[in-house]
């Protein structure tokens, strides 16, 4: 019973506001980085426009953007799973079925 008060105990309550919710687009990502910091500026290019924007930057310890890093990985691969199981899934679909009465000529 201990060992549960403590687990709430560290939870972190994370609020999202309403105009953080709708994100920020990005098309590339620049990565820098110093001894003690990493730096992402997460960019916004136009095809054609002679300039791109950074829309944001995010500054990071080493430690923070290696967890960033393997939980990016862990995502990707599942990403990767969840599509192969949805085109085996196509695949095997019969869409013009749908288990209606068949038509007879």
């Amino acid at each position: 019973m201990e060992e549960n008060k403590q687990a709430n105990s560290n939870e972190i309550q994370i609020a999202l506001s309403e105009e953080m919710a709708q994100g920020t687009y990005a098309n590339l990502a620049v990565i820098s980085h110093s001894a003690s910091e990493f730096i992402f500026d997460f960019i916004r290019m136009v095809p054609g426009a002679p300039k791109a924007e950074v829309k944001s930057r995010i500054i990071m310890t080493p430690d923070n953007a290696q967890r960033l890093f393997f939980a990016l990985q862990d995502n990707l691969k599942k990403f990767g799973e969840q599509m192969q199981k949805a085109a085996e899934s196509a695949k095997t679909a019969n869409f013009a079925d749908f288990n209606g009465p068949k038509g007879e000529a």
